[in-house]
């Protein structure tokens, strides 16, 4: 049996979404949600895929691209899922050798990647030169029996809303995730500056859940949010979680986030998942009050190219 990797093709998005899960069950991905990546990332991320396929079966994935939106220069990044059931048959070092290539023929000058914190993913990291960078800890929560906390009537002035109620214009909702995302921990930062971009890329991401992403409003302004995204099987993920900086300290990214699960728990979603930076402690202290324990920890790593 020959494992062969070769450049994406839409009709193996199933499959792709299939792999992902597999390889790590706490990130959603389906058909859609692929398509749309590849066919409205901005044209500067220069994002692509590649599949590692064995007798005509898709058997892992790698995605790589260029971190545009940062003020770094030539940041590139890729990660690895490889089927559980297929490792150990070369697909992973295949798909990071034609990821490494393709950065370098970019103009990458330091590759950046996520690996699940086990003996065997970090040996295959540090065998191709990388070096530990931070840690990131994945957290889940059963909706089906876990307990949350009660809901919380917002303060004098405080207004719960569903994103849904800036469908006539979403730029108030740009604002705030760009200010959050700025203060974000990570070794790579992030500056969205561009409305029409986050339009594609996030508003209408066929995975945001717009009735259950929550937004905390002080006297009208949209001062905390979460961001939902959601599969149609029962699973809901985090994508962000923020509040602007006027606002922090008062317990609003917390009021938000409990209202969206609660809402997700009557909608029929039975787990939730959402990843935090290990050193974002008052992010941590949230999820852990509201009852999310760690599933997995990731390690990131990163490769100089000379």
């Amino acid at each position: 049996m020959t494992v062969i990797v070769r450049e994406f093709r839409s009709e193996d998005a199933v499959a792709l979404a299939q792999v992902r899960r597999r390889a790590l069950p706490v990130l959603i991905s389906t058909a859609e949600s692929v398509l749309h990546d590849v066919t409205r990332m901005h044209p500067d991320a220069h994002y692509g895929l590649f599949v590692a396929e064995e007798d005509g079966e898709v058997i892992g994935t790698a995605d790589s691209g260029m971190a545009h939106d940062s003020p770094v220069p030539g940041q590139g990044y890729l990660n690895v899922y490889v089927h559980p059931e297929r490792v150990h048959r070369g697909a992973g070092a295949l798909l990071a050798r034609a990821a490494e290539e393709r950065l370098a023929a970019l103009g990458a000058t330091a590759l950046f990647c996520w690996v699940l914190d086990t003996a065997d993913n970090r040996a295959f990291a540090e065998r191709r030169d990388y070096r530990a960078s931070r840690s990131s800890r994945f957290l889940r929560l059963d909706l089906d029996d876990g307990p949350l906390p009660p809901p919380t009537a917002p303060p004098a002035g405080v207004e719960l809303r569903a994103a849904a109620d800036f469908a006539d214009d979403p730029r108030p909702l740009f604002a705030l995730d760009a200010e959050t995302t700025a203060d974000e921990p990570g070794d790579i930062d992030a500056e969205l500056d561009d409305y029409e971009q986050w339009l594609g890329d996030t508003w209408h991401h066929p995975l945001l859940d717009h009735e259950l992403t929550t937004v905390a409003m002080v006297d009208g302004v949209p001062a905390a949010f979460t961001a939902a995204r959601t599969d149609g099987q029962g699973r809901y993920f985090t994508a962000m979680t923020g509040t602007a900086r006027a606002f922090r300290g008062r317990g609003l990214a917390k009021l938000a986030k409990n209202a969206s699960l609660h809402r997700a728990r009557a909608a029929g979603c039975t787990e939730a998942f959402t990843g935090n930076d290990a050193s974002n402690g008052p992010m941590l202290a949230i999820n852990k009050w509201l009852g999310y324990e760690v599933c997995a920890t990731e390690v990131r790593y990163v490769r100089e190219l000379g």
